[in-house]
């Protein structure tokens, strides 16, 4: 049953909301309920339109900071994507992945002219982990070598090969052993890497800005460096980009900031519209490879990477970001977000320690882990769903859509400064605490955190449900 909120529209009835946690709990994931509802982004999107969603439950709108970790990079329900599914849908489907198609051949064409100069050659993908599984088997098909050097806290993807890639062992622990030959090194560390690549390195694999890790960007310097020693020992360099391609950093691709052009580039995320998942790893034609894909043209296949209804969308992603010149957006909107949010660090030292990023692809690192919680929290009250790094929970993402406007931009500072007001009445308790090593540890763990904002939510909730103090007893 539907209950009415004012002036907000049709909003879920509790019990309906409920009914909808109990199923998602039952059958999906319960755990991911509970960690939700800690942070109040246990929302229901409806209404996905530029940078903002509804949340069903509450009728309150919300802007959208983490866009699926990059995927909405046109904007949500872009008008023109949606178009070129609606036109897709009227004749084609996903088509056979065995068999020659104008569509896929379009794409490759589009994408290889966006690309820099050299990255000329196109395998597809079904998403970001089957992109840097394929850019994987192929530097090790092709150099046959055993070794992948990869960095510290580096983010990949969970299948088999991107899985053995990620740098950090919470991902991997749990399913090793995993694929033999990695090895990590720390990231933007020259000397670290030049001792570790050697004439049994496959390839060198680096995300040119750490994402899951807490925006770290790599220096343009050391990528010449990754450059330089795996043209010396003959490896291949993999640019993993399925976060920072298409605009996100202020240009087209965030290697073309260094100009240091990978062998191989793996895609995905924002080339799928936010409505029609699809991948791409993008390759020179160099001659090892060639020797290699002679023989074994058919080594890495996906019956729903580069389908022909993926490839329509795509292809309607790239020309918009091409037409409207995107990645200048996000250059300017990027440089806007950040001097303000190193305001609100200059006003907060005991709060904010660091703002780093490029373009629209922004990252706040707060004094204590336990805070990224605490400001997921404060800033889904006020109106902005965003998340903290899986890798280093003391930062908070901004990943808004690039179609984002100046007046969308202010929005999410304001959001931001009240957000950080919120977190200072509960501070005098909290950095007390975290004097306390015991105590750090604790408002540190995430089993911790998610009981005590669920109690708190818990709480919350009871008080809104008294008729004269919450107002939605429903």
């Amino acid at each position: 049953m539907r209950a009415k909120s004012s002036g907000k529209g049709a909003v879920l009835g509790r019990g309906e909301k409920k009914r909808i946690e109990e199923q998602f709990a039952r059958h999906i994931n319960r755990g991911q309920v509970k960690y939700l509802k800690a942070g109040h982004l246990d929302v229901l999107e409806t209404m996905r339109r530029g940078i903002r969603f509804t949340d069903e439950a509450t009728g309150r709108t919300m802007i959208d900071c983490f866009t699926s970790a990059g995927c909405f990079n046109v904007g949500r329900g872009n008008p023109v994507v949606l178009a070129a599914l609606e036109k897709a849908l009227d004749s084609l489907d996903m088509g056979s992945w065995m068999l020659l198609s104008p569509w896929k051949a379009a794409l490759a064409r589009e994408l290889v002219e966006v690309a820099p100069r050299g990255l000329d050659r196109v395998f597809f993908a079904s998403g970001g982990g089957d992109a840097i599984d394929c850019a994987i088997k192929l530097a090790r098909g092709a150099t046959g070598r055993p070794t992948v050097i990869s960095t510290v806290k580096a983010y990949h993807g969970h299948t088999g090969f991107a899985l053995s890639a990620n740098g950090k062992e919470h991902y991997r622990r749990y399913f090793e052993p995993l694929m033999p030959g990695f090895r990590f090194v720390p990231f933007n560390d020259s000397e670290a890497i030049a001792s570790a690549v050697d004439e049994k390195t496959a390839a060198v694999i680096i995300e040119p800005i750490q994402g899951e890790a807490g925006i770290f960007a790599a220096d343009d310097e050391y990528l010449r460096e990754l450059r330089r020693l795996c043209d010396r020992h003959g490896a291949l360099l993999i640019f993993d980009e399925v976060q920072t391609g298409f605009c996100r950093t202020g240009r087209f691709f965030a290697c073309e900031h260094s100009r240091v052009v990978p062998d191989i580039m793996a895609l995905a995320k924002s080339i799928g519209g936010g409505v029609y998942p699809n991948g791409a790893v993008l390759y020179r034609g160099l001659p090892v490879i060639n020797r290699f894909l002679k023989k074994h043209h058919d080594f890495h296949t996906s019956y729903n990477g580069g389908s022909d209804i993926g490839c329509c969308v795509s292809l309607a992603v790239i020309r918009f970001m091409r037409e409207t010149r995107l990645w200048e957006k996000a250059e300017r909107s990027g440089a806007r977000l950040y001097s303000a949010l190193e305001d609100i660090r200059r006003e907060n030292p005991a709060i904010i320690r660091e703002v780093r990023g490029l373009g629209l692809m922004i990252g706040i690192e707060y004094i204590h882990e336990f805070m990224g919680p605490m400001m997921s929290d404060a800033l889904a009250k006020n109106g902005v769903f965003a998340a903290y790094s899986g890798n280093a929970p003391q930062v908070m993402r901004f990943m808004p859509p690039l179609v984002a406007s100046d007046e969308d931009i202010d929005e999410i500072i304001a959001a931001t400064r009240a957000a950080v007001g919120a977190m200072k009445s509960i501070l005098p308790i909290a950095l007390p605490a975290a004097r306390v090593p015991f105590l750090l540890n604790l408002l540190n763990n995430e089993r911790v955190q998610t009981l005590l904002f669920n109690w708190l939510r818990s709480a919350e909730d009871l008080v809104e449900r008294i008729p004269g103090l919450g107002g939605r007893n429903k």
